[in-house]
Formats: C-alpha cells, structure tokens, sequence
C-alpha cells in the first residue's frame, strides 16, 4: 500500500499514513457525524462538477481524461492497467456528468427517499405530531467493481446524499479515476463538508488487514463482486452491519415468434450483445426462444423444435457478425487472442470444446466468426447458463408455458430480459418473467441503458444506505411545528450566491431557451405592478414548492385535522393563488371548500354556512368585502374563526373590526410569495405585522443596499434578492423580486432558528412626486392612527401643465369628511404638507368613493394601491 495514492478527507496521502489512519477510524467517524450534511450541500457540489465534466476543453475534464486514458496515471501504468479508448473515456464521463446533475439527483431523491430533503424531521401526515425522516446509516463501506469505472464514485454520491461517511475501496489493477473524481467533488463544495465525509482508498483485496480495518467499525458494506467476493466481505463484517449486496446477475432476452424474423429486432439484440464486451451485469447472455407456439398461436408438433432453433442460430449469427464489425474488439479484450487474457481465454476455449463435443449427439450447435470475434452456442436445453462473455451468446428455446418453472430456481441471479414481440407478448411476457425473478424488463437494444432515478438489482440503493426513523411528540406545543429541525440551530448554509443579479426582464427572457421539459405548468401574475409576466414550474418543482408552504402553513396555525377550509383566491387566467393553495390543502389533508372567490357574496356567504367553514383563505380586499357585504349573514353566523390572506395586507384597524364584530380569533399570512418564485415565507404563531420566515428549504435571501449591489448593514431594510434552489424549470439566480424589507435579528419566540424578515412593502409603493420621496404605507398608517380609518387607501398620481397632482382615495363608508383627512395628511406627513404648502410643487386632494369604484387587476383581484399616470414620471 506504500507506493499508492489515498484520498483521505480532502487530501491525497501514501499508503503508509493510510493505513495509519484506518486504525482511527471509528473516531473519525463519529468527529464526521456529528457535523449534519444538508442535502443541499451535496447537491450543490454535484452539480457544480457535473457543469464542470459537461466542459470538455476545460481542466478539470482534461485531468479525469488522462486517468481514463491512462495519460495521467502512473500508478495505473506501473499495476497494468489496460488504458480505456478516448471515447469510451469521453463517453464515462459524460455518463457521470449526467448521473450527477442537479436534475437528475432531484429526482432520484423524490423516488428513492419522497422528496429533496430527506433528512428532515417532518410530519408524514400532518394531521399528527410524528415526525419521519430518513438517516444516515452511519460508516458505508463501497467495495467496488472493477469492470465498470462510473460505479465507484457514483456510489459514494448515493452514500453523501444519504448522509452517510464513506470509505470506498478500489483495486490497485483499477483505474485511479474514481479517487481523482472524487476530490473534484470535494473541492467543488466550498464548505468542506463533503470532502470531509469521502475516504477513497485503493489497495488488493488480498490484504486482510487493511479489509478489516476498513470493515470493522461498518455500519453498512456495499459490495459488487461474485459469490466468492460477497462471502469474503461478509465474513469481515461486525454483527449488525448491513451488507448490500450487488452481486453478478445474468440477463438474457426472450423473443416471442413473431421477432425471430425481424430483422431491426435482431439488429439491436446484437448490439446489446456487442457493447461493453458484456461485461455488465445487464448484457445478454442467454437468447431465449418461445418455442411452445406456432404462428397460428397452438402448439406445433410437425416442427422441429432443434431445427427452428438451430436455424435461428444461424440467422442471428449472419446479423451479430455485421453489428460485431461496427463495433471493434477493444484493444486487451479477451476476443483478440493475443492480447486476451489467459484465464478468460481459458474458460471460453474450454466452453466452446464443450458445446463442440454435444454437437454430436444434436444437443448443440456451435458458430464462430473467423477472426475469432464472437461465437454463437445454440442448446437445445432450457436451463439458463452463464456465457464466458466477450460477445459470447447462447441460444435456448424456452416455451412461455415453462417460464417460470425453468427460471425460478435461479432467481438470485436474474437481473435484465428484455423481450421482442408484440404488444400483447410484451405485457403477459413481462409480468410472467417478472413473477420467475426477473428485476427489470427492457427492449430489444435498450438492455445496458437506464434511465435518472431507476431502481438498481430491484432496490432503490439510497434506502438500502438510510435508515427511516422517527419522533413521536405530544403536547399542543408541537401543533404548530412542521419540522423538528427548525427548532435547532442550522448546519452550515450554502455558498453565497454570486454573479449578476436577474430582473424579470432577464427572467422573461430566460424562457426562450427552456427546455420543454422543464416546462409543465404555466402561470402567469396578476399584473398588480405592471404587466402580467409568464412562469413555468416542472410538476416536480410545483409539488416540492406546495408541501414547503403546506409546512409554513402549519407554522401559521392552520390546523388541518380540525379546520374546515374555503379557498376563496381568485382563479383563472393562468393566474396561480387558487390553485396553488388547492394544492397545499390537498397535501395537508385538510378539509377545504374550493369555492373560488366570486362576485355573488351572497351565494359564497350562504355555502359558507352551509358546509360550516369556519377558516377563510383569499385576499384582504375580496375577504374584507364580503364580509361587510355579507356582514349581517356573517355575524350570526359567527362561525369563521380564523382568516389566512395573501398578496396583500390588512391593515390593523381592519383587524380589530374583524375580530371585534366578527369574531375572528387568527388573522394570519397564509404565506408570502411571489408567481414567479412561488413561496418565499411563511408567518408562525409568534409573528407580528409583515414579519415572516425564511423558506430556506427552497431560497438562499440576501438584503442589498436600495442603490448599491452590497449586503445592508444587519437590521437595515434594502432590496429583497432571492435564489432559488429547487428549480428544474426556470433558474432564477439573485432575482430581484420587487420588495422591500429587513432582517429580523434573534431566535423567533415559537422556538425556530430559520430567519425572519419584515416586509417593508414593494418598489412601486416608494414614489418620487413633487421632488420628494413618498411611501404608500405612510397614508395609510396616517389614515388608520390619526383618523380611525379602516378602509382601503388607493392613489392616483397624475401631472398637468404646471405641476403634478396626488389623488388619495378612500373608502366612502369609512373616510372623515375629505376636507378634514386632506388638513391631516399633511399634518402628519411632512414632506407632502411641504410639497403641497406654499412650495407648490405638487396639489393633493382627497377623494370618497364606493369601494367598487377602487380599481384592481384583474386576474388577482388585488388592490392597485398607486396608480401612476404621470405622462414623465420624475
């Protein structure tokens, strides 16, 4: 082990401080444990050497080349180890770029553990206080393959994204590839903490005390290997430990009838046949024959069962011979003799004398190329046997009718069939193989692919590295907490963001070039601030977003096992709010009435009562007209308890009148968020005014500085800037989303170290008029204090001639004598009473109207609260 290289927790060590540290191992593991690994960082990581293997000019790539190739590995050299072609090398990578895309370990985290954070302690039925999650095993041990070079360092992925500490062991025949790729990925996170969970060593087999060094303080063994290996492995291995066993599997194929003849069939069987040499566990060995029917569909005695198949043979044989010549024998396989390895040179001469010898009493038929490249075995007996690979193939007849039977018994060892036929023959041929032991079923030609997130040997491998635990807690105060983790101080966040901050203009441009498939659903906003602009979500990202708010939702109050729900957003028009909280119930288990809010209060007042809801979701300003259209229904009624809104605010006067004359006991954020980023926050029980938290499971937030791309100082408000993580569909990176706010500093009082914010409002509420700045929420906070008023506050900012004008509009059925709201706006607004005074630089007025009069979007049915129709706007 002395000559080697190790990468140990970062860095690259010789085999003599290797082995040093293996008797350390147990400590280093708990130290490791004991620092949590968010999923996201893994994440992150992956995905940033996944784009750098995706630069095929760049260094990093050039670097794993030459590991490939045998160009940059010395010790591979100095132990004989065959050098791979430049395009199967470029082809590896490639495949490994792919495999460690954020996409596609998104979605092997949804199916294999139900979503991207699995590690967090969360409610699996929110209606209960049990909290679920999935954890690290502990200590996983990866003994690798040498026959495939993407396995190894994909399979410590799998253990990161589990949470695990891995040590893998590789042979010093294998290429050093896994090792070299390996520390790309740590030094792609900047936060140090995948590398120090990564042990990448490479030494033989043979020696026994390394083995069980490495195996002793295990709590899982991944092994790939024969029966002899797994045997070995398993006796080193403390009582307790988890072997995960992926051993040698046979595949095969099976043609019903009707595909003997098909000549693109048979072309794509050979190439199945021709790639890899066979060397994966997934390359047909065997080519199965239904010999049990005839073409009418019966059985037909008058053929000759060995000479359909010994004909078959030869046809095959004429199509693997063309597909053979496009596929040259590498350089070292076993099907070019002098350079072929001995012992499997051996077992395929001594396999082939075998079936050469049975061609005398017809049990068998022997087709060899010339050149010695591929040989054909036709047997006129059943039962599955393995071939000595390197484009070596059997061809057995298998009647359907004795699939099962014949099969079974080796059921251990059956991995891949695929199956050529009709449609029909696919669907009653697939579930019979899979009843015999079958684990996957594929076409012709399609046996070594795969596809993101499929299951491995019939298990999903992130759930054989995890284990699923969970947290039982009683007591009203776990009512209102959707995640156990919240209540504890976080790992490390994830890198800053950097680069150039996005607007929607850049966000609206970026849609061009989206890739179909990350565009599923369509929503458009609701044009309160200018024109409606357009959003796409892939479903994955739209359900990953809604059970983040379904958690928020939670923190708020809202009590799914006992609220009875009406969903009372705006609908239609691609616009998102009905539909997205539709959603969120539907994954609370919630009772909810999908009403939609309407124009006919009447008949909405009168369901309401009827189905006895007694929690109102909707906007302030459609929730706050019907209830005062509807007031007299409403307050003898008396059943609504509690009123989640969003898009816009209640003002406090407006909830005392809700509370005092209606009865509301909980007024709440049902969560703050935008179309295009979906849900940014959400409010708890503790929280007051525009405070909300931080959905950190889905955006990283930074404060900038309102004229200067820098953070604020800490508590100073700025631009809200976000970047959002889970997002397949549109990458919206440092998108300024058009609000204001201000960290909230300290631990929230319901317990939750996720970080708060209090909003200040939007961009288009600050205004410039009449050389001075003004901000919406003065009025109404001067509307509210100092004149009791209780409704909506909208203005108009228009210019004539000789200067600008500033409309206020109230609510005719709540404002003061106008004369009387104008003498106090300018009392208490300093700015507005200079501009307004003997300045002149602007004229105010102030306006009653009936509330229909207001004017709103359209789609949302928000309040347009500043409506600038200045022809300059200063």
């Amino acid at each position: 082990m002395t000559s080697e290289l190790h990468f140990w927790q970062g860095a690259f060590i010789d085999g003599a401080e290797a082995a040093g540290r293996l008797a350390e191992l147990p400590a280093l593991v708990a130290r490791a444990l004991a620092e949590p690994l968010s999923t996201e960082t893994v994440l992150a990581a992956c995905d940033t050497l996944s784009r750098t293997l995706h630069a095929p000019h760049g260094e990093v790539h050039t670097r794993l080349m030459g590991h490939l190739t045998g160009a940059g590995d010395a010790t591979g050299a100095e132990h004989g180890v065959p050098p791979t072609g430049h395009e199967e090398a470029a082809a590896t990578l490639a495949e490994i770029a792919d495999a460690l895309a954020r996409p596609a370990l998104e979605r092997k985290l949804r199916r294999e553990l139900g979503g991207p954070r699995p590690e967090r302690l969360t409610r699996p039925d929110a209606r209960e206080t049990t909290y679920e999650a999935w954890a690290p095993v502990g200590l996983l041990v990866h003994i690798a393959p040498g026959n495939a070079a993407a396995v190894a360092p994909l399979s410590v992925v799998e253990g990161l994204l589990a949470g695990n500490v891995n040590v893998l062991k590789t042979s010093s025949g294998d290429t050093a590839l896994p090792l070299h790729l390996l520390a790309e990925l740590a030094a792609a996170d900047p936060t140090g903490a995948v590398g120090r969970r990564i042990v990448a060593l490479r030494f033989p087999s043979s020696r026994q005390d390394l083995m069980r060094l490495m195996c002793a303080p295990a709590d899982a063994v991944a092994v790939w290997g024969g029966e002899g290996a797994v045997e070995g492995v398993a006796s080193l291995v403390p009582p307790g430990c988890r072997l995960v066993e992926w051993g040698h599997k046979i595949s095969f194929a099976y043609l019903a009838r009707d595909a003997w003849t098909d000549r693109a069939a048979l072309t794509a069987l050979a190439t199945d046949v021709c790639r890899f040499e066979q060397q994966a566990c997934s390359s047909p060995q065997v080519v199965y024959l239904d010999t049990g029917t005839g073409t009418g569909g019966a059985d037909s005695p008058d053929s000759s069962p060995s000479g359909e198949l010994f004909a078959f043979a030869e046809e095959f044989a004429a199509v693997l011979d063309e597909v053979s010549a496009k596929f040259p024998v590498p350089a070292g396989a076993t099907g070019t003799t002098d350079r072929a390895q001995a012992a499997e040179q051996a077992e395929i001469t001594t396999t082939e004398m075998v079936a050469r010898a049975e061609q005398h009493l017809g049990l068998t038929k022997v087709i060899t190329a010339g050149d010695g490249s591929w040989r054909v075995f036709a047997d006129t007996r059943p039962a599955l046997t393995a071939s000595p690979l390197h484009r070596t193939v059997w061809i057995k007849p298998l009647p359907r009718r004795e699939i099962t039977a014949t099969l079974r018994p080796m059921r251990r060892y059956l991995q891949t069939a695929s199956v050529g036929g009709s449609r029909t023959d696919i669907a009653a041929l697939a579930r019979t193989l899979i009843t015999a032991g079958v684990q996957r079923v594929t076409p012709l030609g399609a046996m070594l692919d795969s596809y993101h997130g499929e299951p491995h040997d019939g298990v999903y491998a992130l759930q054989r590295y995890s284990r699923r635990v969970s947290v039982q807690a009683t007591g009203a105060e776990f009512a209102t907490t959707p995640c156990l983790d919240d209540l504890i101080a976080p790992a490390a966040p994830p890198a800053a963001p950097t680069g150039p901050l996005m607007d929607k203009a850049a966000a609206q441009d970026q849609l061009r070039s989206l890739a179909p498939e990350h565009a599923q659903l369509y929503f458009r906003s609701g044009g309160t601030t200018g024109a409606p602009a357009l959003s796409v979500f892939t479903c994955d990202d739209y359900d990953t977003q809604m059970r983040a708010s379904a958690h928020g939702l939670l923190a708020a109050g809202f009590d799914p096992a006992h609220d009875r729900a009406a969903n009372l957003f705006f609908c239609g028009g691609m616009y998102g709010s009905f539909i997205s909280f539709f959603s969120i119930l539907e994954r609370l288990g919630a009772t909810q009435i999908p009403m939609a809010a309407g124009p006919d209060h009447g008949a909405i007042a009168e369901a309401l009562v009827t189905y006895r809801v007694d929690t109102l979701f909707g906007m302030p300003s459609y929730l706050w007209q019907l209830f005062h259209t509807q007031g007299e229904r409403l307050r003898s009624y008396g059943g609504i308890r509690k009123v989640f809104y969003g898009g816009e605010h209640f003002t406090s006067e407006q909830r005392r009148i809700l509370t005092e004359t209606f009865g509301v006991e909980l007024i709440r954020s049902a969560a703050y968020g935008s179309t295009d980023l979906g849900p940014l926050g959400y409010q708890c029980t503790h929280a007051r005014g525009t405070v909300h938290h931080v959905l950190t499971d889905l955006h990283t937030l930074e404060i900038l500085d309102p004229q200067h791309d820098r953070p604020v100082p800490a508590g100073q408000p700025g631009r809200l800037v976000f970047t959002t993580r889970t997002r397949a569909g549109q990458r919206l990176e440092r998108y300024e989303i058009g609000d204001l706010g201000r960290a909230v500093d300290g631990v929230c009082a319901c317990g939750s170290h996720t970080p708060r914010i209090e909003l200040l409002g939007r961009y288009g509420e600050v205004f410039r008029m009449g050389s001075y700045h003004f901000n919406y929420r003065r009025f109404t906070q001067v509307a509210e204090e100092h004149l009791g008023y209780r409704g909506e506050v909208q203005l108009v900012l228009t210019s004539r001639a000789d200067r600008e004008h500033l409309t206020v509009r109230l609510d005719s059925r709540y404002a003061p004598d106008p004369d009387e709201a104008r003498t106090a706006l300018l009392d208490r607004i300093p700015e507005l009473g200079a501009a307004a005074g003997t300045e002149a630089l602007l004229t105010c007025t102030v306006e009653t109207a009936p509330t229909g009069a207001f004017e709103r979007t359209p789609t949302s049915g928000k309040l347009r609260t500043v409506i600038d129709r200045r022809t300059t706007v200063n």
